[in-house]
């Protein structure tokens, strides 16, 4: 999930789902609130074991060992070899709305309509302009909030989100120079997005499964568009070195891309790499159903 967060347009909550613990993460991020009192009541064991603290705490330490291991490298081969990296992703994602889909007992108009709003949604996303958000406290707070859920949202990216809103080099140069009064709002929003998402995504997943399913599947189909290797770009924004890099771009084929670029689109490279991708996303799904059965 780390390394996914690292690359914009991947999103973690997509690793979470193949992986087979996406609902039980929901669950234990909506039961914290819950816990959070038991502890206050100074039932620490029970709070403990209210919120699975154990698995969040080991999936959170993942996490942060990967962004901090893998950060910098993914970051420079995105900057090097960027078709590979692409193309890897876009295999990964590609087979993992097919085992979300495949997850769904029965398709109706309905669920299928669904699908359509989720992959519409998750397309719009990748092509729309960004707009300005101020950088007031209340911005600010409201921007955690919005980037987290979409975090935990499988096919959305939360660090896109931030470039979407005008605020994500605003955020990086907090990070950077420890504005903790930035920070401070910013983790705020993101506590309240977290776990109120977490458990209004969990209950409609009690509720309405197949119909949640569906919506997600076209999410990740959607967000396909972002991760195509072969792109032009359109526009360019400055990141927080003072530095150019892509920030609206439009998809080509490869034949395309070597014509307007002039550079080989490593088409053999690619297909290898998303192949890849394939295989490592059946080989965590072959782990997780060992594991459960194991367990069980």
């Amino acid at each position: 999930m780390g390394a996914a967060d690292v690359v914009p347009g991947v999103s973690g909550g997509t690793i979470a789902f193949i992986s087979g613990i996406y609902e039980e993460l929901l669950r234990s991020i909506s039961s914290l609130p819950g816990a959070f009192t038991l502890f206050l009541r100074g039932r620490i064991a029970e709070a403990w074991q209210a919120a699975n603290l154990t698995f969040l705490l080991i999936l959170l330490a993942g996490i942060l060992t990967s962004v901090v291991t893998l950060a910098r490298a993914i970051t420079y081969l995105l900057d090097t070899h960027p078709i590979p990296v692409w193309s890897f992703f876009f295999g990964l994602v590609l087979v993992s709305s097919h085992l979300v889909a495949r997850s769904i007992q029965r398709w109706s108009p309905g669920r299928w309509l669904s699908f359509a709003v989720g992959a519409a949604f998750a397309y719009w996303i990748t092509v729309a302009s960004p707009v300005q958000w101020g950088t007031d406290s209340l911005n600010i707070f409201f921007a955690g909030a919005i980037a987290i859920c979409a975090m935990i949202l499988p096919g959305i990216s939360g660090s896109f989100i931030l470039l979407l809103l005008g605020l994500y080099p605003f955020i990086i140069g907090a990070v950077k120079s420890l504005d903790l009064g930035v920070l401070g709002l910013f983790a705020c929003g993101c506590a309240l997005g977290l776990v109120s998402f977490a458990g209004l995504l969990r209950w409609m997943l009690a509720r309405w499964h197949d119909l949640v399913l569906a919506f997600l599947t076209g999410l990740m189909l959607g967000s396909l568009n972002k991760l195509w290797p072969w792109k032009e770009t359109l526009t360019w924004r400055l990141n927080s070195h003072g530095e150019q890099v892509p920030l609206l771009q439009s998809n080509l084929s490869p034949s395309q891309f070597a014509t307007v670029s002039g550079n080989d689109p490593q088409l053999l490279m690619a297909i290898v790499l998303a192949l890849s991708g394939v295989i490592l996303v059946i080989g965590i799904e072959w782990l997780a159903k060992r594991n459960q059965k194991l367990l069980d």
